[in-house]
This record gives structure tokens, C-alpha cells and sequence, in this order.
């Protein structure tokens, strides 16, 4: 907790009972207030909830007699008259920055104003930051799913079960058992997180009490053991974009695990694998297919028609003196963009040769191949391997 939030917050006021209450006063009054603000009795009322941490954070430094004396020392010093702001040096009022060592007239040498408030602050907050608890983000978490190729090219909104970490359902997150409430962690003052001195530096850790929650709890949940935590299993719909590519990992922000104390979801991780289509392959946007043509239909030219993904067949148009492995486009018959566009369909001719033939065929081939025999596509070739 800061030095100025501590100064700022009455504790004697949150709960209800006079700077001169008895131990018994406040713990009585703590419990009445603690009852009635409790997650259990006011679920889905945030309000009650940060009331709730206020009224423990309050009793944890009235309920221990050295806590309470240099709260009460501390506001003494100040005689109740800070004002956050700075500007605050007329009568009756002064200016922290000037105090700790921040402002212009700040002692500089040893043993002045700002020592002696480090040595009272340094032990009321042992240099830690504030005590209320942080948002924490939720974790992520990764699964996988089969689409068939269609799915993949086009987009598919698919349904997951999903388990995860989530608040404890029986003391809806607190750790503590019915009845109860957590406290605020003595040794980290709710920040769940102390220093590490390492020399020249110090590192911050997950706080060794109360691991990193900022409560402590006395008597715990029987279901989560105090941890607060549960593991809950919930179905969501997600939608897998078109154009997915065997194995590819896909970010779907804010379907991962709940947060903590109003921290945001952490995000689910899909890994998509695609099962191979008989016909149809995939190039970027593209899709692409090898349609097998006859030698005349390569050599004189020919419509042939050509099936797409998910639609009517198209007619491409063969040219004469097509050669074998040449790639023809058509255009919006590809798998779908990001942007919601079609890409293309790469059609390649592959001649097919055929194994048998027949008299009369075999006799037509003799008669082109003597009419062709001028015609010599080898023509070169070894002069060019020689690098001639």
C-alpha cells in the first residue's frame, strides 16, 4: 500500500467503531460487517465485493496491536490534514513530496524529516505497493480440431468443451469455508508479491505466504482448499476463418480461461489439421487440380470441363498446341480470403498417355508419327547439355 492511500483511508470509520474501540469492539464489528458483505450473501454485486476487501483490509491492521499503533502514529503526524494533490503547504496542511525527499525542500544529509518518515513508513509498509489485489489475466488454452477440406477453404464455426481453472463454485473464489472470509496477507499486504534483495537490485516473486493471492485463509473452503480456484467445463462456439492450412495455429482472443478479480479471459489456442482432399489441393488463396487431357485434345485443342470445391463445374478452354503441365486460371474458384473475397482455381493439364491401343488407333498413330517425322523436339538438346 502506498504511503498516501494509507493516510487517506479511515479504517476506524470502515468499520464502524471509535479510535478509542477495544480488540472485542472490532473484532464485532468486523464479523457483523464481514457477514453482511460477503461474496456468499451478495453474489453478482461488485460493490459488496470491494466493500468486503476494504472491511478485511481494515481489521487486518486494527486487529494487530503494532499495526494499529503506527497507523495511529502515522495519522498523528499528520494531524489528519493531508490532502492529496501536492499544493498543500498553507496552515494546517503540508506537502508529502516534501516530506519524503521528493520536493524542493527536501533534506538531503543524514538524519533529517525524510529518515525518520522512512524508518515509521518502512516498517508500516515494509516498501510494497498497494493492498488491493491485482487483475489477473487467465491462462490460455490450446486444443485441436479436424476440419475436412471444404471446412478449411471456406470457414466452419465449430463447438468446444473446454475445461479450465475458474472461481472455486462453493465459496465463489474467496478460499474460505461458508461463514468466513480470507484475510489480507500479513507478509505482502495484499499485493501478492514481495522483493528479493539480490545486491545491486531486487526482484519481485509470487509472495511466499500467500503464493501470490494477497489473502490469507484461516479456516478454507472444504471443496477448492482454499485456493479459490475450481476446475469448471463449459461448451463455446468459435469460428475457424476460411482458409486454414494443415497445422496452423489459431489465436481466438478472450476464449481462454477466466481472470481473476476482474482481470480479462485468457485466450484459446486452436491447432487445426486439415484431412487431404482426393482432387483438390491448396496454394495460399488458391486451389489448385490436375485435370488429365488426351493427346488430340492437347494437340488440336478442346472445352473440357473442370469440377470446383463447392459449386457447378466451369469449361476451360484448351487451346491447340497445349503441352503437357500447363497451368490455366480461373478466376473466384479458389478457397475463401480473410477478407471474405474468393481466390482462384489453378487448373494444370497433365496429356494422358494410354497404355493400350487398339489396331486401328495404333495405325492412325503410325500414319501422324511418319507425317511428323520432320519434326524433332530433341533437336539441340545435347548441344545445349554440353553448354555450347
Amino acid at each position: 500500500m502506498s504511503t498516501k492511500d494509507y493516510l487517506e483511508k479511515d479504517y476506524y470509520k470502515v468499520l464502524g467503531v471509535s479510535k478509542t474501540a477495544s480488540q472485542d469492539e472490532i473484532k464485532q464489528s468486523y464479523r457483523k460487517l464481514a457477514r453482511e458483505n460477503h461474496p456468499d450473501a451478495n453474489t453478482g454485486d461488485p460493490k459488496a465485493e470491494e466493500r468486503f476487501k476494504e472491511i478485511s483490509e481494515a481489521y487486518n491492521v486494527l486487529s494487530d496491536e503494532k499495526r494499529r499503533k503506527e497507523y495511529d502514529d502515522a495519522r498523528s503526524l499528520f494531524g489528519g490534514s493531508y490532502r492529496p494533490g501536492g499544493g498543500n503547504t498553507g496552515a494546517g496542511g503540508f506537502d508529502l513530496g516534501d516530506l519524503f525527499g521528493q520536493g524542493q525542500g527536501a533534506p538531503t544529509g543524514g538524519g533529517g524529516g525524510g529518515e525518520r518518515l522512512s524508518d515509521l513508513f518502512g516498517g508500516l509498509f515494509g516498501g510494497r505497493g498497494r493492498t488491493t489485489t491485482q487483475p489477473r489475466r487467465g491462462t490460455d488454452i490450446e486444443t485441436e480440431t479436424r476440419l475436412t477440406f471444404s471446412e478449411a477453404a471456406t470457414g466452419v464455426t465449430r463447438s468446444f468443451q473446454l475445461s479450465s481453472d475458474a472461481a472455486c463454485p462453493t465459496c465463489r473464489g474467496t478460499g474460505a469455508k461458508a461463514g468466513t472470509a480470507p484475510r489480507v496477507c500479513p507478509n505482502c499486504s495484499g499485493t501478492g508479491h514481495e522483493n528479493r534483495n539480490l545486491g545491486g537490485f531486487s526482484l519481485s516473486e509470487p509472495c511466499s505466504e500467500c503464493k501470490g493471492r494477497g489473502l490469507v485463509v484461516d479456516d478454507p473452503c472444504p471443496t477448492c482448499s482454499g485456493s479459490g480456484r475450481g476446475k469448471s467445463t463449459r461448451t463455446i462456439q468459435a469460428r475457424i476463418p476460411a482458409g486454414v492450412s494443415d497445422g496452423q495455429r489459431i489465436r481466438l482472443k478472450g476464449k481462454g480461461a477466466p481472470g481473476e478479480h476482474g482481470g480479462p479471459a485468457g485466450d484459446l489456442y486452436v491447432v487445426v489439421h486439415v484431412q487431404a482432399h482426393p482432387v483438390f489441393g491448396k496454394s495460399g488463396d488458391n486451389l489448385t487440380i490436375t485435370v488429365p487431357v488426351t493427346f488430340p485434345e492437347a494437340a488440336l485443342g478442346a472445352d473440357v470441363r473442370v469440377p470446383t470445391l463447392n459449386g457447378l463445374p466451369v469449361t476451360v478452354k484448351i487451346p491447340p498446341g497445349t503441352p503437357n503441365g500447363r497451368t490455366f486460371r480461373v478466376r473466384g474458384k479458389g478457397a475463401t480470403r480473410r477478407d471474405g473475397t474468393a481466390g482462384d482455381m489453378l487448373v494444370t493439364v497433365d496429356v494422358a498417355v494410354p497404355d493400350r491401343l487398339n489396331d486401328e488407333a495404333r495405325e492412325a498413330l503410325e500414319k501422324f508419327r511418319a507425317a511428323t517425322a520432320d519434326q524433332d523436339p530433341r533437336s539441340g538438346l545435347e548441344t545445349r547439355a554440353k553448354g555450347m
